[in-house]
């Protein structure tokens, strides 16, 4: 699956404000960027098409083991994600178990969400769905390069559970947050996405993110995050 914040955050994301499109927090945590305005639709258009490859094969665990700590910084991935999104983050021994925080607002629902740890309030979205990925490329791929995206912050979010639980592993065409205002930040976001892996998009696909983007013109492309290469020592199936 946004206004970054948290000590893991390097620099300061700012998304272009036009019709259906406010500032976002979308990107990683090892120093991201913005591409120039307007890119966000230009890379879309970019993109490749192809049909949905079958589902056959995909499980959770080809994307290795959940949260790995592939930045090597000793925290959990989805730690350091609740680290950059919440505010008023708490933590319990040290500076990498977040125990409570707040997502204000929350960029999918517009909600402010309170965080405790054990409650599932927030979830950490992946804005390119696992499955999807799967079925548009990455069942191809090498498992170093699964595992890669599966903890990429630049390919992460936290988000409201009950919202994000109505996406399920849908692409643009199926599905875009209720919240409006966040829509563009959010197409962008899957397009960098896309665009950085080598995933491809169908044409219904494809189409949805260009209605999205046409509304915003200057949003611009998100850029940094992880390698697409996990370290040699985590496996995935």
């Amino acid at each position: 699956m946004r206004r970054l914040r948290g000590g893991a955050v390097t620099a300061l994301v700012v998304m272009a404000a036009a019709a259906g499109c406010t500032t976002g927090h979308t990107t990683g945590s090892s120093g991201p960027g913005q591409s120039g305005g307007g890119e966000a639709l230009a890379a879309a258009d970019a993109l490749t098409v192809k049909g949905r490859a079958p589902k056959t094969g995909y499980s959770r665990e080809r994307f290795g083991t959940a949260w790995a700590d592939t930045d090597s910084n000793s925290c959990d991935t989805r730690d350091d994600i609740l680290k950059r999104d919440l505010k008023q983050v708490k933590f319990t021994g040290g500076t990498c178990k977040v125990t409570y925080g707040v997502l204000g607002p929350d960029p999918y629902s517009g909600k402010d969400i309170t965080y405790r740890r054990g409650r599932s309030l927030v979830d950490i979205d992946h804005v390119v769905a696992l499955s999807d990925a799967w079925q548009k490329g990455a069942k191809y791929w090498d498992p170093g390069k699964r595992i890669a995206l599966a903890n990429d912050p630049l390919n992460l979010i936290a988000v409201d559970a009950s919202t994000n639980r109505g996406k399920g592993d849908g692409d643009t065409a199926t599905w875009v947050p209720p919240n409006k205002t966040y829509r563009c930040t959010y197409v962008a976001a899957q397009v960098a996405v896309k665009k950085k892996y080598g995933l491809w998009v169908t044409d219904a696909e494809k189409a949805a993110m260009k209605k999205v983007l046409t509304t915003c013109p200057d949003q611009k492309l998100p850029t940094g995050g992880n390698p697409t290469e996990a370290p040699a020592r985590f496996k995935a199936h």
